[in-house]
């Protein structure tokens, strides 16, 4: 039986004869005397408990020593595989969890504090000055992997016939392929990159041709966004706001606990990270006593949110049940949502924000596909009242990503940290966001952006936006250098941040920035 490559006797039978397994289905008898390749580790703490499978039917449970969670593929071409192997403290098990680990080793040197690990892997939209041309990349360690050089090598049966698609210069038809075709140039991938083979790692002109140092690279948006939507699916956010605004008593609206509150916002102003943003102007009303004035924002804000992109969309007029909702995910990036507090006051009665919104929202260039966040789902927070039958899902899960909001104002050296959060605080889904999408037959396109809603969690540190860590205006915020904020001033730059931590490694997401410039004249 062949041996995992970089891995001492790590093979299908080895762990069906040494460990036992929670999986989710059996391996075809065709792949039995393959190596497996590993997608994704975890060490588990000890005495974890009982998790949430990534897929239907799929737990995995803890142990007195803890363990390993892995995700394996059983052959280049089939089907991912979910495994729990229990610690064990004996010498020869720690052998072999020194060849789990090599397992996940690349080629390429990755510092164990990069977002961009073999277990990542992001797609991303780049160019250069020597190659203008817009091209799909995966990042790896401090390097980009231009999918256009070795577009050949895809050969699977999802991706064979649709080799050009690493051609574009967006991600969308790649995203309308779905799971399949993810799944597979994901493995290829990992597989390529990894230290033990030879196809890349050998071949020095192939090499030179496929990778461009991150530093040299120009990010673009990593597709073309036909419709952007924001919900406002954070608890800890709604209330906080309603707070303010109503009193503890009404804090939320009558519907936020029936269903997934969301606007359409401006696809033409989504940004990538890096983009200046210009400080808005429009019609605020300061005093009630007075009459509107017009002039330049004062009270400019971020929010810290997550979006993901849809992978294949729905006919118009046939929604997309929640159970096959995770279909049409394809990925995640930061978000931005800057937000103009004293314009959206005065305007957002009764259809909402409009101006205070539409001005900029900036994005992460690399989207994190949902295959290499899923070593990191937890129980979503339980919903009471249960939802309506149509937002009911049988694996409420959610991902467990640190968040962090970073501020540096003007001839600062160094940010602050004035946030940190984390994504396992949402209320709602991103699967009961999509099925409430379309419930009414409205069809969702490869490449739609749909964003969560500032991210807030229990504590004031977590508030993921100004509004709220300066409890409107009443509460100065620290920003290092014996400055302060209430909301941001021109110069200040926002750098959003976050990652999912393996042991020894971590997912991460890059950087989503974006600095403040002094607003146009009104006319």
């Amino acid at each position: 039986m062949q041996p995992v490559k970089g891995g001492p006797g790590f093979t299908e039978g080895f762990i069906k004869q040494e460990e036992p397994v929670s999986r989710q289905e059996q391996l075809p008898a065709a792949d039995s005397r393959k190596p497996l390749a590993l997608i994704n580790l975890r060490r588990l703490p000890a005495g974890a408990g009982r998790g949430v499978g990534w897929r239907r039917g799929c737990d995995w449970f803890g142990a007195e020593d803890g363990g390993w969670d892995l995700v394996l593929l059983c052959s280049p071409w089939r089907h991912l595989e979910r495994f729990f192997l229990p610690g064990r403290s004996t010498a020869a098990w720690q052998v072999r969890e020194q060849g789990l680990l090599a397992l996940s080793m690349s080629f390429i040197q990755v510092d164990k504090d990069s977002d961009f690990p073999l277990q990542n892997l992001p797609y991303g939209v780049f160019s250069t000055k020597e190659e203008p041309r817009h091209r799909i990349g995966v990042a790896i360690g401090d390097q980009i992997l231009d999918l256009s050089v070795i577009k050949h090598l895809f050969n699977g049966p999802a991706l064979a016939k649709h080799q050009h698609v690493f051609e574009q210069p967006t991600l969308n038809a790649f995203m309308g392929l779905g799971p399949a075709a993810w799944r597979e140039a994901r493995a290829l991938l990992q597989t390529l990159l990894s230290a033990t083979e030879p196809t890349l790692r050998d071949n020095a002109g192939l090499r030179k041709r496929a990778f461009v140092p991150q530093a040299s690279a120009t990010m673009h948006l990593p597709a073309h966004i036909g419709d952007y939507t924001d919900f406002y699916s954070s608890r800890q956010h709604a209330t906080n706001v309603g707070i303010m605004f109503r009193g503890k008593e009404n804090a939320l609206m009558p519907n936020w606990l029936h269903l997934p509150v969301g606007y359409h916002g401006r696809a033409s102003s989504v940004v990538v990270s890096g983009t200046p943003i210009r400080r808005p102007v429009g019609q605020m009303k300061p005093d009630n006593d007075k009459p509107p004035v017009f002039g330049a924002c004062k009270r400019l804000d971020i929010e810290l949110e997550m979006a993901f992109f849809v992978g294949p969309g729905n006919k118009y007029g046939e929604p997309i049940p929640i159970s096959r909702a995770h279909e049409h995910i394809f990925g995640m990036v930061l978000m931005n949502d800057w937000s103009a507090r004293d314009i959206q006051k005065w305007e957002y009665v009764p259809l909402g924000p409009f101006l205070s919104k539409s001005f900029g929202t900036t994005i992460s260039p690399w989207v994190v596909t949902m295959e290499a966040l899923m070593p990191f789902v937890l129980p979503n927070p339980v919903q009471d009242p249960k939802p309506l039958p149509y937002l009911r899902d049988e694996e409420p899960y959610t991902f467990d990503i640190n968040l962090f909001v970073a501020i540096k104002g003007e001839g600062m050296s160094t940010p602050t940290t004035i946030c940190r959060s984390n994504f396992k605080h949402m209320y709602w889904t991103m699967k009961q966001q999509l099925a409430h999408h379309s419930i009414n037959g409205c069809n969702l396109r490869p490449g739609d952006l749909l964003a969560s809603g500032t991210i807030s969690g229990p504590e004031p540190e977590s508030f993921g936006s100004m509004l709220e860590l300066s409890w409107n205006g009443t509460k100065e915020i620290p920003i290092g250098s014996g400055q302060s904020r209430k909301f941001l001033q021109d110069g200040d730059e926002i750098i959003l941040t976050g990652y999912c931590q393996g042991s020894g490694y971590r997912v991460g997401f890059g950087q989503c920035s974006g600095k403040i410039l002094p607003a146009v004249s009104g006319p």
